[in-house]
């Protein structure tokens, strides 16, 4: 039986909800202050499956001669991007990128709180290298974690992110909070 939608209330209210099952699905979400690298360029990529790379920092948007390098170390057939944070979540959102396989790449934990708290779905988050700098607390070999990374991993652990610290796809998880509890 065929039924024909008169109601042109009920055509938007279901156009809407079509419209927001469509998004950028989310692969794989990596801090890591490098960036694109050996590491990523060969290894996360395949691992994630993903089909594009995703930098998300307003201040890696902000300089030319970083985000023109990291485009340019870019895998072969990863087509990449440097957005800021609140362009990334109007793409995130926008359903026209529906195909997207993304691996979202953050330098710090603090642009992926704003990420989550922005509305980008994000269920796990990977810490993978953040280099050590003054006033910073070593909590892994390649980890070091400032007090507004601590607090906006807390905050991502109250709401059931998961959180976990591997330099290399081969290493095995290690929960971040186990190393930033007393912190």
């Amino acid at each position: 039986m065929f039924v024909r939608i008169q109601d042109s209330f009920l055509l938007n209210v279901m156009t809407t909800l079509y419209k927001e099952e469509l998004k950028m699905n989310i692969n794989f979400v990596r801090v890591d202050d490098r960036l694109i690298h050996g590491q990523v360029a060969t290894v996360w990529v395949k691992e994630t499956k993903c089909n594009k790379i995703i930098i998300c920092s307003d201040e890696v948007a902000k300089d030319t001669l970083r985000k023109t390098l990291v485009l340019q170390v870019a895998p072969p057939g990863i087509k990449a991007y440097v957005l800021p944070i609140e362009k990334a979540l109007e793409v995130y959102k926008n359903p026209k990128y529906d195909s997207f396989k993304a691996l979202i790449l953050c330098t710090n934990p603090v642009d992926v709180l704003r990420l989550v708290e922005g509305g980008m779905d994000i269920k796990s988050v990977n810490l993978g290298g953040m280099c050590y700098k003054e006033g910073r607390t070593q909590i892994s070999s390649a980890v070091s974690l400032g007090p507004e990374d601590i607090s906006a991993l807390k905050k991502m652990h109250e709401m059931d992110i998961e959180l976990e610290l591997r330099k290399i796809a081969s290493d095995s998880k290690v929960d971040v909070m186990s190393k930033i509890k007393d912190l």
